[in-house]
């Protein structure tokens, strides 16, 4: 490496010499083709990763016989950049989750001028119920009566959105263990806690939400979750959103019957550390 001498005083930290205005004009030029390409190839990678979980998600639906039209795709841009968010939306994808408040809420803000509806997916506690409500459309791990009183009560106070409800979801603890780590309420309690959502003010029934087990066949939970679903629609019958398939089980998900599939690394590549 060469020396540097680090200048003092006056002045300091200028280059000396004429065309000194003209060299920081080209290293402002230089800097932004830098990100003008390195945004380009972000697109790029996200257009073909894109294309591929379509590709997947189109020879599902033709082995399970299924519109692909019927589904939605979620990408979940946990650990991305709002940046990310912003290419996704030129792509297409109109629809994006979120596991974690802190990174949702300034996501969902810088991001505000765009069509996009947003998921929260992540395990939710209650006393972050106000904040998720104010800008999320679709909740998808109510798990437990505390949580829907509170995210009545904050889509109540919020005016959510000229009057929209807040769309929530029943999670469903699939694991044979009932693991509470996991969250999710029990295949049992899912009709009580459908009751009290559909009449909750602020809040409509959407449907169900599960992650498979570790370990245990795809297929077999999310025919499980299929029956809660069955269970959800007798309290709301238009109640009929399925969200179950991630990256690496997105196929059994379909022949399942899912209606929204949550995808993260097939889309957007492995994970970072969280966006602070």
């Amino acid at each position: 490496m060469n020396d540097v001498d680090f200048p003092s005083g006056p002045g300091a930290g200028r280059r000396p010499g004429p065309g000194s205005g003209s060299d920081a004009g080209d290293r402002d030029a230089g800097d932004r083709d830098a990100g003008d390409r390195d945004s380009g190839a972000r697109r790029a990678e996200l257009a073909a990763n894109l294309a591929d979980v379509r590709a997947r998600v189109g020879a599902a639906c033709d082995a399970a016989g299924r519109d692909p039209a019927g589904l939605t795709l979620i990408a979940v841009t946990k650990t991305r950049p709002a940046s990310d968010v912003r290419l996704l939306a030129g792509l297409g994808v109109t629809d994006v989750g979120e596991n974690r408040d802190q990174e949702a809420a300034p996501k969902a803000s810088d991001c505000a001028d765009l069509s996009l509806n947003w998921h929260f997916i992540g395990q939710l506690q209650t006393n972050k119920a106000a904040r998720v409500a104010a800008y999320a459309d679709v909740v998808h791990s109510v798990d437990r009566p505390r949580l829907v009183r509170a995210l009545g009560a904050a889509a109540a106070s919020s005016g959510r959105f000229s009057g929209r409800d807040l769309i929530c979801l029943v999670q469903v603890n699939l694991d044979a263990q009932g693991d509470p780590g996991r969250g999710g309420a029990a295949a049992g309690d899912v009709p009580g806690l459908a009751e009290l959502i559909e009449n909750t003010p602020g809040l409509r029934l959407g449907g169900v939400m599960a992650v498979a087990p570790l370990g245990a066949a795809p297929a077999e939970a999310f025919g499980a979750l299929r029956k809660c679903s069955d269970s959800v629609r007798s309290v709301r019958p238009d109640a009929s959103i399925i969200s179950a398939g991630m990256s690496g089980d997105l196929e059994p998900a379909i022949e399942s019957g899912s209606t929204h599939l949550r995808i993260g690394t097939a889309l957007l590549g492995a994970r970072r550390p969280p966006v602070r």
